[in-house]
């Protein structure tokens, strides 16, 4: 009962942890139904088959996504004659994938929408009008796109535009042409459907299918079958997932930090009351039973409202996640009972563990603290906070060293690193560091004419934990926004400044609205291209990427070209497989043909792809393959048709927008990480300056007393906001500084170019102008309030 009615009376001070624990409940919750949301769905052209055959799994690499290697040809063959003679099967189809493409269309990078006829009889849709192929001019293909029976259609191949006559249109995607001329233009096979007869149960047949296929594929049926959906889909959903977890742990660590200083700071601010409790014979353990109850009441309700929000909000953070890129198209959330229940007992329990130290130290109050009038903070350090302050800025700045030596994977999670430990040891020294920091800045305050800026001044020394409490979340607030942004930004002006210092060309040809280049666009211009494919190597067939090069590829690259039967492979890939120069390595190509090709070279990671081999290898296995780029290296050429889909720009342009999506995805999840950590210590930094300068009636009605007019008490209390404000801004760049150092330094010395430091300062002035809106706003609304009140009475 005491407890709330406490905190029914003290509302202010309680409002931050209630808003924390609301958005980080909701935040959780949405994020968990997210996760646990249905997966990829069986892909609408294979699911009339029931029972489907997916060629063997080759070794999975974090973050890498690739198709299966395909079956060699010939056990390929055998495996669909044996499937078809299976009983209750009508047909067994071999599924091939070729680069086809409408004009005026677009695809997303590496997808392949061409297959040959007869896996139209797989398909959940079927002809719309017309009828199928019949000869190699003719071709089936999606009825949205506005071609019907009979009508000339130009579709982009990869060797070039080739013009077909439409014999029918399709209620669903896909370009479908004859089976023989499917085999010209796609790759190898790498899954087999079944189409069974009226009656056939599925799981017999799977069975039988099992015994036939052994350990040579997988047989799949029912909702097993989403396995098949496209690689882009599940690179996505991985991308999501990540994205999703990173704000589930973010918002739960910031409603932990938000609830423990604001309850830190409120249980500071009534010292005397606890005294008082104390005097009149509480225990120890009654106190922390009060500040506990008081934790609990805004765990339950505030944690209540988040996981509704949670509920109500998630379809419409799916709906961002999609149009994010995020996640797949299609894909829907599912709500299930337990997630929003399970988030109210974290929210509960996130508030409970936030209120802990503050219970403890509000414990310790002795029943003397009852006779303290003055508001002077006598001792805001003690000798475990001096410790831990100074063992978390040293941690801090052994990490921010070791940034500047560390290799590319270890070195952001150093910044971070630093950036916390910083962060934190800053914060618990606060209030040993604010005293001397504002009498050395603000003495210039004291000797201007007037009594505000002396004010101003004394009020921020005296009261030095209510002072460090408002710095400590703008201090963190400008450290991570700075460092995260600066951080991307540097990174990515470094890749930039590699890729393009590894190329010696006069200009760059580049995909336009295709995801690559046929070989009619690059017999267009005179230099070398790279032929973009995947290869399965070494004993766990891993799927490497590949690229087919000329031997100009020596003059722009500076590595010579492989010919014939040999390859060039990155150190780390060698490193890996232990294949040294001289030696003979085991691939699997896009056509299921196998070859054990000569290491002719090793080079630098640096090469954007793990493989080399010559064109001509990589055009004999993949006939779909296209070309990522064509590096011109003679004088300039003819113009290149519209129709080809390419376009030319400067070597440092291409390399500049080379990983352009994924470059897009990163600056979203910044956006995303930014927002959460700044709108989150955004609400510590309000709650903070609304409670502090609430409990300041009495001061104001002094200031009153003492012949101050309203708009100077106004004034002051504007002015030692911004100076606050002024001291955590430069308090957190300080924080960020040292790590992003380290990144420029570590950088400079691992590529051996030079690399500046690319600071987001548009980041940082949103950063300290939210905050000094945030602030602003809450110190003069109440005080304007208390002010009207004593104008009244």
């Amino acid at each position: 009962m005491i407890s709330l009615a406490t905190a029914r009376e003290r509302w202010p001070s309680f409002l931050g942890s209630f808003v924390a624990v609301v958005l980080g409940v909701a935040v959780v919750t949405m994020s968990a139904l997210v996760l646990l949301s249905d997966g990829p769905q069986v892909p609408r052209r294979l699911a009339a088959a029931p029972v489907l055959v997916q060629s063997p799994a080759g070794e999975r690499t974090g973050g890498v996504f690739a198709q299966n290697p395909p079956w060699a040809p010939k056990r390929a063959e055998r495996l669909r004659r044996e499937l078809g003679g299976l009983p209750g099967v009508e047909a067994a189809v071999s599924d091939r994938s070729f680069y086809a493409q409408a004009a005026g269309s677009e695809q997303r990078a590496g997808e392949r929408q061409g297959h040959p006829w007869s896996t139209a009889a797989l398909a959940a849709y079927g002809l719309s009008e017309g009828r199928a192929p019949a000869t190699a001019g003719e071709i089936v293909l999606d009825e949205s796109l506005g071609h019907g029976p009979g009508e000339p259609v130009t579709v982009l191949t990869a060797r070039g535009p080739q013009r077909f006559t439409v014999s029918g249109t399709t209620d669903g995607p896909g370009y479908y042409v004859t089976d023989r001329r499917a085999a010209e233009l796609a790759g190898g096979v790498r899954i087999i459907g079944l189409v069974l007869g009226p009656g056939t149960d599925p799981e017999r047949v799977a069975g039988a299918a099992r015994r036939v296929v052994g350990g040579d594929g997988t047989v799949l049926t029912g909702d097993a079958r989403a396995a098949l959906a496209p690689q882009q889909d599940e690179m996505t959903r991985w991308i999501g997932g990540q994205v999703v977890t990173a704000m589930a742990l973010l918002s739960a660590f910031v409603t932990v930090f938000n609830v423990s200083s604001t309850f830190a700071f409120a249980v500071a601010r009534r010292r005397r009351e606890f005294g008082l409790l104390r005097t009149i014979g509480a225990t120890p353990r009654q106190v922390k039973r009060l500040v506990y109850g008081e934790a609990l009441l805004v765990g339950v309700v505030g944690a209540a409202a988040g996981a509704v929000a949670g509920v109500t909000l998630a379809p419409a953070m799916t709906g961002l996640l999609i149009d994010a890129g995020f996640q797949p198209a299609g894909f829907e959330v599912s709500i299930r009972w337990w997630v929003p229940v399970a988030a109210w007992a974290l929210g509960v329990a996130t508030a409970l563990a936030g209120a802990g130290a503050a219970s403890r130290r509000a414990s310790r109050v002795r029943p003397l603290e009852a006779m303290r009038e003055a508001a002077v903070d006598s001792r805001p350090m003690t000798g475990r906070r001096w410790a831990a302050g100074l063992v978390a800025t040293g941690l801090g700045a052994l990490c921010s060293v070791g940034t500047a030596v560390a290799g590319s994977d270890a070195m952001v999670l150093l910044a971070l690193g630093a950036a916390m430990s910083l962060t934190a040891g800053l914060t618990l020294l606060l209030p040993a560091l604010t005293g001397p920091v504002i009498g050395v800045l603000t003495r210039p305050l004291a000797r201007r004419p007037g009594a505000t800026g002396l004010l101003v001044r004394e009020n921020m020394i005296t009261a030095v934990r209510r002072t460090s409490a408002t710095i400590a979340p703008v201090l963190a607030t400008v450290a991570f926004a700075v460092l995260i942004t600066s951080a991307v930004q540097t990174t990515q002006s470094a890749g930039t400044t590699r890729q393009a210092a590894a190329v010696r060309a006069e200009s760059a040809v580049v995909p336009r609205g295709m995801p690559g280049l046929s070989d009619a666009a690059v017999a267009g211009v005179r230099g070398t291209a790279l032929l973009s494919t995947t290869v399965y190597g070494g004993e766990g067939a891993v799927a490497l990427s590949a690229a087919g090069v000329t031997p100009g590829f020596e003059r722009v690259h500076g590595t010579r070209a492989p010919r014939g039967d040999t390859v060039a492979v990155t150190r780390s890939v060698a490193a890996a497989h232990g294949w040294g120069e001289g030696r003979t390595v085991p691939l699997t190509f896009e056509d299921g043909r196998t070859g054990r090709p000569r290491v002719s070279a090793v080079v630098d990671d640096s090469m954007p792809y793990d493989i080399l081999l010559s064109r001509e290898v990589v055009r004999a296995h993949d006939p779909s393959a296209l070309a990522d780029v064509v590096y011109r290296t003679g004088a300039d050429g003819a113009p290149l048709p519209a129709r080809l889909g390419a376009r030319e720009v400067s070597v440092a342009a291409h390399a500049a927008s080379a990983d352009a999506e994924e470059d897009r995805l990163v600056r979203v999840f910044t956006l995303i990480l930014v927002a959460l950590t700044a709108g989150y210590t955004a609400i510590a930094v309000a709650s903070l300056v609304l409670t502090a300068t609430t409990g300041r009636a009495r001061d104001l009605r002094l200031l009153r007393l003492s012949g101050a007019t309203s708009r100077q008490v106004l004034l002051s209390l504007v002015t030692e906001t911004c100076c606050v404000v002024a001291l955590g801004a430069a308090l957190g760049l300080a924080v960020a500084a040292p790590a992003l150092f380290g990144i420029a330094h570590g950088l400079r010395r691992e590529l051996g170019l030079p690399v500046e430091l690319s600071v987001a300062w548009p980041w940082v002035a949103a950063a300290v102008a939210g905050c000094l809106l945030l602030a602003t706003a809450a110190t003069v609304l109440p005080a304007r309030a208390a002010l009207a009140r004593m104008g009244r009475t």
